[in-house]
């Protein structure tokens, strides 16, 4: 009876794997690639070297590409595809029918494991994509005020509730930063005149389709296009981007026809490229919990960071120095409920959807992540988001797919301003600047993004960070000198206490006044406020804190 039982079992095993074309087949080592980290640039741009260096990112032999001879023992076999590799998880990805082909290469003495990624036949299903969610010919009226540098038309409200236009007036509008896009097609793209200015401007720097494998995104899902045109599309008075001077990588990484983890391998094999051209930031209208063959569901429990394919690629990605913003997914009024991977990746930036009154839409994923991570991170408009339709007109969608767009955008804008500051620096900033970051929820998480108040904070950082370079071999100094409007004190605290100062003229005469609570080995900058009226002459900064004391002289 027990031997009965195990033939059956064998039978259901290998007929279950039969239905199977496509692999993951992951290696031990990296032994025999042709590749050195002495030389990186043979597998990694200028830019992401120098990215790496300027952050202290190392580079590490998971940047190193996998094993050209493991590679080409796999391909040998002539009922084996090989469609991939991976670097950074060290795989490489086949297709083939022949279940005696994968038993000969999981034999192998290189090869680590095997798994299926993707059932044989393509099956049809209703995905998020192609439902009904962009509704075009509403009214084309402009809408925009006279205060901003931009015409923002219809997409003013989106941007102000984060203040982006504070941004946009101080001229940063994307200028230099690179942000691939994620997604499942950019139909027409090539077409709407809403992207005649940053095709013009030779904005769209490349394209790849991981489904098709070749370099075409025109005509596939209008998802992306959608997406895209959040950021980059340029219509003044009727339509504007977020993020309309940035550069872009459009990547069709999803497959609206089917779902399988297959995807999740193409987001990875497009991150890893983003990082090999030196992408900045990676934005991303996906995610996925459950699949056309339910033997591939992700359970909750999962969705901690790392365990799955696409997170652990989201939070490589991160690693390696890029910002990755990511839908949260669009379940929070479903019984799933939870966000959706790579949402529940570490340091990804999760974003949830509101609409332009601040409330919270239904439907946005909710946290935490499954170790108990704050998600989503913040939230943005994904209710009724003005974009670009297929047909090229002025339409209005909902998701977590298009809040995420809108605020990585403005993140583009705000990384332009302070690119001295790391990726961590930049979302720690983000997250510091929403309106509830000292009591974040698992449905807002931090809440809703600031421009205004994330630019400040990153302006005080750098004044800080000048004054660590000014003082480095005196504890306080003015500058500059001479003062012409206005002067600030750099000043490092030998002591906690108070910090009490006066300007006086050359004659002894009372100034200005003030006092600062200081701590220990903290840095301040101090500003003397509006000088503009002080006569020009020979001033004096008299200083006091505990037993420290001084006086610097200084020129209006």
């Amino acid at each position: 009876m027990k031997a009965s039982l195990i033939f059956i079992l064998i039978i259901f095993f290998n007929s279950s794997f039969a239905q199977y074309s496509r692999y993951i087949i992951e290696f031990k080592d990296k032994k025999g690639t042709t590749h050195s980290l002495n030389n990186p640039t043979t597998f990694l741009s200028n830019e992401s070297i120098l990215r790496k260096k300027t952050f202290n990112i190392v580079i590490d032999s998971s940047d190193l590409p996998v094993s050209k001879n493991y590679v080409d023992s796999i391909s040998r076999f002539s009922d084996v595809k090989l469609l991939y590799t991976s670097r950074w998880m060290n795989l490489a990805v086949i297709q083939t029918t022949n279940q005696s082909s994968i038993d000969k290469i999981k034999s192998l003495d290189f090869v680590k494991k095997q798994y299926p990624i993707a059932n044989t036949l393509i099956q049809l299903h209703a995905s998020e994509i192609e439902s009904n969610i962009v509704k075009t010919n509403i009214p084309q009226q402009n809408e925009t005020s006279n205060d901003n540098t931009l015409q923002y038309g219809k997409s003013q409200a989106q941007i102000t509730i984060h203040e982006g236009e504070f941004l946009h007036n101080r001229g940063f509008l994307g200028e230099g930063v690179k942000i691939a896009v994620f997604d499942g097609g950019f139909f027409k793209y090539l077409n709407h005149p809403a992207f005649d200015s940053i095709r013009k401007q030779n904005k769209i720097k490349y394209t790849w389709d991981f489904v098709s494998n070749d370099a075409s995104v025109n005509e596939d899902d209008p998802h992306g296009m959608n997406c895209l045109s959040i950021m980059g599309a340029n219509l003044p008075g009727s339509f504007v981007g977020t993020s309309p001077h940035a550069d872009y990588y459009l990547f069709r990484t999803e497959d609206a026809k089917s779902e399988f983890p297959i995807e999740e391998v193409y987001w990875l094999i497009a991150a890893e490229r983003a990082d090999s051209i030196g992408a900045h930031i990676i934005t991303s209208s996906l995610g996925y919990t459950t699949f056309d063959n339910s033997f591939f569901d992700h359970q909750y429990n999962d969705l901690n960071g790392t365990g799955t394919i696409v997170s652990k690629a989201a939070s490589m990605a991160v690693a390696k120095g890029m910002i990755v913003t990511n839908s949260a997914g669009n379940e929070g009024d479903d019984p799933w409920k939870y966000i959706s991977a790579p949402a529940d990746g570490i340091n990804v930036l999760a974003v949830g959807a509101i609409n332009t009154s601040k409330q919270l839409a239904g439907f946005s994923g909710l946290g935490p992540s499954a170790d108990g991570r704050t998600k989503p991170d913040i939230v943005s408009v994904g209710v009724n988001t003005q974009l670009i339709a297929m047909d090229g007109t002025v339409g209005i969608g909902s998701g977590t797919s298009f809040s995420n767009p809108n605020i990585a955008g403005l993140i583009a804008c705000l990384w332009q301003a302070f690119p001295e500051f790391s990726n961590l620096e930049i979302i720690q900033s983000v997250k510091k600047s929403s309106d509830q970051f000292l009591n974040p929820d698992n449905k807002k998480g931090y809440g809703i993004p600031n421009m205004r108040i994330a630019y400040l904070d990153l302006s005080l950082q750098r004044e800080i960070r000048n004054a660590k370079r000014i003082l480095i071999e005196k504890n306080i100094k003015l500058y500059p000198n001479p003062v012409t409007t206005t002067g600030k004190i750099a000043y490092k605290s030998t002591a906690s206490g108070l910090l009490s100062w006066k300007m006086i003229n050359a004659v002894g005469q009372l100034i200005k006044a003030d006092q600062l609570a200081v701590k220990k080995d903290e840095y301040y900058i101090i500003e003397l406020g509006d000088l503009a009226l002080a006569p020009r002459g020979k001033y004096f900064l008299v200083y006091q804190n505990g037993d420290e004391h001084g006086v610097l002289p200084f020129i209006k």
